[in-house]
């Protein structure tokens, strides 16, 4: 079977270092004032299928040419934050590979139960570009809190767990928190978590404001068009998209 480390067919080495040209051009350039930061749902992030090209009978139909790609595409950022990490990190472990020594990650455990999907939450970083300050939490809302009776107020734990982690580069320090809210069977099934998120930021990033730090909301938020409730519930605390 072929390995990830293994030379490439020689199609998928034209088409990754193709697909380099476009992000070259698409992409931002990293430089000594700059940190790239992205997020990424990559859905069900977690077997492959160790050959080359996937057959339609393969399961998961992830094979070393895709990893290759979304590998490709890490590269061009200094922290990642990665949505449905499973509990098998073949995927995630073979990206840490893959891109050597000067990167690294962090990640939760498993959420288990229906909602939660046996997921997980990532962040892959350039250790190069920046550093671990030292804080990792989970956030669990205080049970006051879930005793809200308003009929859009949260009345239980997130489905996944957000998950906040703190970088440094030079003299600034930043949080990142990234999370995947709850899908539902409709759009205001979203809100209580979108309406409790965005109240926790609030309160947070004033703290961290007193220290000079900054504080990034990153994931799938399963919004689907600016304006909507959803939305409106996301902003409701000024949080801000940024264009």
């Amino acid at each position: 079977m072929s390995k990830i480390f293994e030379i490439p067919p020689r199609n998928i080495i034209y088409e990754i270092k193709d697909l380099r040209q476009q992000l070259d051009t698409r992409i931002s350039k990293k430089t000594d004032a700059n940190i790239l930061i992205a997020t990424w749902n990559i859905r069900a992030f977690g077997r492959l299928t160790a050959k080359w090209e996937a057959e339609p009978k393969d399961s998961p139909c992830r094979d070393l040419h895709s990893l290759l790609c979304i590998i490709e595409i890490i590269k061009s950022f200094d922290v990642i934050a990665i949505q449905e990490v499973k509990n098998d990190i073949k995927c995630l472990r073979d990206t840490i590979r893959m891109l050597g020594d000067d990167w690294s990650f962090i990640m939760t455990d498993i959420t288990k139960g229906g909602p939660g999907n046996g997921e997980r939450l990532a962040f892959i970083f350039n250790t190069k570009r920046v550093k671990l300050s030292g804080l990792a939490c989970e956030i669990v809302i205080p049970r006051e809190q879930l005793l809200d009776i308003k009929p859009d107020a949260l009345d239980r734990q997130f489905a996944r767990t957000p998950y906040a982690v703190g970088f440094k580069t030079k003299n600034k320090t930043f949080v990142l928190l990234t999370l995947h809210i709850l899908y539902g069977d409709n759009s205001t099934d979203r809100i209580p978590e979108l309406k409790a998120i965005s109240e926790w930021m609030y309160t947070w990033a004033k703290q961290l404001k007193k220290w000079n730090q900054s504080l990034i909301i990153l994931g799938d938020f399963n919004i689907e068009r600016k304006g909507d409730k959803a939305y409106n519930a996301f902003v409701s605390k000024e949080l801000f998209i940024p264009e």
